[in-house]
């Protein structure tokens, strides 16, 4: 008997789950993530699903993690200060793929270098600008990012470039060609940016959440779930974390499939800071070709066909003002909960009364601040240290705290690098002040609602004078949002322009419009929900749009499940190219090699990518490894014969976790 543990850390809740055999959920729990240090919140989880099923920490075989912080933190704008290394392409270049947008301002290096279409040397490698660069910014960055021109077909300069990093400065660097093998420059640099932004929150996460472990007798190894729902070791996660993004999002689908036994749905899933889509054919995730799309970023990252949306319980509700009626909108930042922010800090409820008692509405009404505890503070400007010096640990109205306007902009940036936090309304408080949910405190989250619900619309008039009005205003918008987030996810899937969602046509059809016109429209297939709140705003939804709404009686630790429940997946592409008649070029990591024979390279380079699948699966701890090899072979016909123009070969090593089946 094999019992393994699975656990999911999302924006608000952290999940735990025991399975034994592939077969029996023995027990589940949940925990308040801690986002100052997300191992307290899976020691807390994993503690109380022991002690729920009696298992003792020493039975545990292997435990699985999956994780939305690189997500949420891609979403969200967050991650280290990184520096790029950009070998043998033009500056403009940076401004393709939003690059640039991904940098936002952190220092970049434009080098001379790189090779060409065929592997050969363009121009040698600018080492003196390089280690001036590096000498500059050694200080300032928590890591480096390198890409170089045609990388995939000669890695020679970012291999390079890799040494003189770590020699100089000792900080970790993360090259493009080791995590795609694919063409396209800029997209391959934003990958590794991305990479690299997120090495030290992942490393601080998993490095603490295995010591977590051991401190409470687990002493089984641990894999992390990547963005296509396979799992791979930790230290693998560590060394690649651009590879978690969609890991959350990937467990709940791969444990959708494992509740539910559904073939062919859409799959959403609901958490604090996301809303996550995706669609399940023939029982398999599909798997976004593009490569993974989070937020304003694609990625070479092969993850599941996953539409991430800023929309989640803890979506910042923001008042829109323009018109008669006036409304609220939702996301996509992830905020703290007042309800949940006043069972943490006592002074809370105190100053909402004190806002109460106001007869004219303040800007920041209802909202609050506070820093995060242990998070680094690198490369502060001097008026960003000021404020966060002035914030503090403790919650505070966000009205004492911002003197001028022009600190307002001090405070995103804060924001944005993880080291302080806003509270404000949510849909979380909405449903505690509509009954729906009582974990927190429903008087704060009375009195956050009574507090934007004074704010005046167009006509002048109060937004909404009850606080169960607002509330259930807030939670309807959550509603519309989640509709149109999936048929949006349909219509691109039709291939179809995903801005009909919000088509007039459609949402009348949506509400059965029968006058001249009979028009009908919704979802065909049946919509899976999951996530702790999945049966408090789904079934809303699936009514909306017409179709079933299935919630699984585990929906809210999906992901956990799906953490254990998958296979160990490696896979490693290459490419044999002809430079010229009778040659034959195999793209290696060692660099390129020349054959006399089409026949003979291909060989080579399978047996090399062969050799470094099966060996990264084993490092994952697969056992009984399965390889299944794809050639893509492109021909062209020239004078009455076939030309070899190109061949792609893709090698993949899969088995179940070692423990898993022992």
């Amino acid at each position: 008997m094999a019992i393994v543990l699975g656990v999911d850390t999302g924006g608000t809740y952290t999940d735990a789950v025991l399975i034994r055999d592939e077969r029996d959920v023995l027990a589940r729990a949940k925990a308040l993530t801690t986002r100052q240090d997300l191992a307290l919140g899976v020691g807390a989880a994993v503690r109380s699903v022991l002690a729920a099923s009696g298992v003792a920490a020493e039975q545990v075989a292997m435990a699985s993690l999956s994780t939305t912080l690189a997500t949420n933190a891609l979403v969200e704008g967050q991650g280290g200060r990184v520096a790029l290394i950009y070998v043998g392409f033009r500056a403009r270049d940076l401004e393709t793929q939003g690059l640039a947008d991904a940098l936002a301002g952190d220092p970049v290096c434009v080098l001379a270098g790189g090779h060409g279409h065929d592997g050969s040397e363009a121009a040698a490698l600018d080492e003196a600008g390089l280690l001036a660069f590096l000498e500059t910014h050694r200080d300032e960055v928590s890591g480096f990012a390198v890409a170089a021109q045609f990388a995939t077909r000669n890695p020679g300069h970012e291999q390079r470039v890799m040494e003189m990093v770590r020699a100089v400065t000792g900080r970790p660097v993360s090259a493009s060609h080791q995590l795609s093998a694919k063409l396209g420059g800029p997209k391959r640099a934003l990958t590794a940016v991305l990479n690299a932004r997120l090495i030290g929150m992942i490393d601080a996460l998993i490095g603490r959440a295995e010591d977590e472990l051991r401190r409470l007798g687990i002493d089984a190894p641990m894999t992390v779930v990547r963005g296509d729902g396979a799992l791979m070791s930790s230290a693998q996660a560590r060394q690649r974390p651009i590879e978690t993004i969609l890991s959350g999002p990937a467990a709940s689908i791969v444990g959708a499939r494992w509740l539910t036994g559904v073939d062919h749905a859409m799959v959403s899933d609901i958490g604090g800071t996301t809303t996550d889509v995706a669609l399940l054919r023939d029982g398999r995730p599909a798997i976004d070709a593009q490569g993974a799309r989070v937020g304003p970023y694609r990625t070479m990252v092969e993850a599941v066909a996953m539409r991430t949306t800023g929309l989640g319980g803890d979506s910042e509700v923001h008042f829109v003002g323009e018109g008669l009626r006036g409304g609220v909108t939702l996301g996509p930042r992830r905020v703290v909960p007042v309800s949940l922010l006043a069972t943490e800090h006592a002074g809370v409820r105190e100053v909402l009364e004190q806002q109460m008692r106001t007869t004219t509405p303040g800007e920041h009404d209802g909202r609050f601040v506070r820093a995060v505890p242990g998070v680094q503070a690198d490369g502060l400007g001097a008026r960003d240290a000021a404020l966060l010096d002035r914030i503090g640990p403790e919650a505070q109205p966000l009205s004492a705290v911002l003197k001028t306007r022009m600190e307002q902009g001090a405070l995103k940036r804060l924001v944005a690098r993880g080291l302080v936090q806003i509270g404000a309304l949510t849909p979380s408080d909405a449903c505690h002040v509509l009954g729906r949910l009582s974990a927190w405190d429903a008087e704060a989250a009375r009195l956050a609602c009574l507090l934007f619900g004074r704010r005046r619309t167009g006509a002048g008039e109060v937004l909404a004078s009850d606080p169960a009005v607002m509330a259930q205003m807030v939670v309807d918008q959550l509603t519309r949002q989640t509709g149109i987030a999936l048929l949006e996810a349909a219509l691109a899937e039709e291939g179809m322009d995903e801005a009909l969602a919000t088509h007039p046509l459609m949402q009348a059809g949506l509400g059965g419009h029968a006058g001249l016109l009979r028009i009908e429209t919704g979802l065909a297939v049946p919509v899976v929900g999951l996530g702790a709140s999945a049966a408090t705003y789904y079934p809303a939804v699936g009514q909306a749009l017409g179709t079933q709404m299935i919630l699984p009686e585990d929906a809210g630790v999906a992901n956990a499940i799906g953490a254990v429940v998958g296979r160990v997946t490696m896979r490693r592409t290459g490419t044999v190219t002809a430079p010229s008649e009778g040659l034959f070029r195999v793209h290696l990591d060692s660099g390129p090699e020349d054959f006399a024979a089409s026949g003979p390279a291909l060989a080579r380079l399978e047996t090399v990518l062969t050799e470094d699948a099966r060996a990264a699966a084993r490092g994952a701890g697969a056992d009984d490894i399965e390889v299944r090899v794809t050639r893509d072979i492109r021909t062209a016909q020239a004078e009455a014969r076939e030309v070899f123009i190109e061949a792609t070969l893709t090698v993949e090593a899969a088995g179940r976790p070692r423990v898993a089946i022992g």
